[in-house]
């Protein structure tokens, strides 16, 4: 099969980091990128979908402090979320400053 020269304009940096993935793959640059190419003929489409993040940094960074709070055995538990809201009633001062 032929090949030809095709010219890219790449990011410097994302090039970089790429050519040192590929090589701990034992693939170059420009297997890769047939290999890319292929991909996208046999789905017809790009091989991955491509979207936007369903939730804000924010959103995402609040969750994984939940996760790391509900994982701290230092964290206290409650029965019932009536048994949460009478204590905060109980020290309504803290969450009043």
């Amino acid at each position: 099969m032929a090949s030809i020269t095709t010219e890219i304009n790449i990011d410097e940096e994302l090039k970089k980091q790429a050519a040192e993935l590929f090589a701990q793959l034992g693939l170059d640059m420009s297997s890769a990128m047939n290999m890319f190419l292929r991909q996208c003929i046999l789905h017809q489409g790009l091989p991955f979908n491509v979207e936007l993040p369903k939730y804000k940094p924010a959103v995402i960074e609040a969750m994984e402090e939940a996760k790391r709070i509900t994982k701290d055995s230092k964290t206290k538990r409650y029965n019932s979320f009536s048994e949460a809201l009478e204590d905060m009633d109980t020290h309504a001062d803290l969450f009043n400053r």
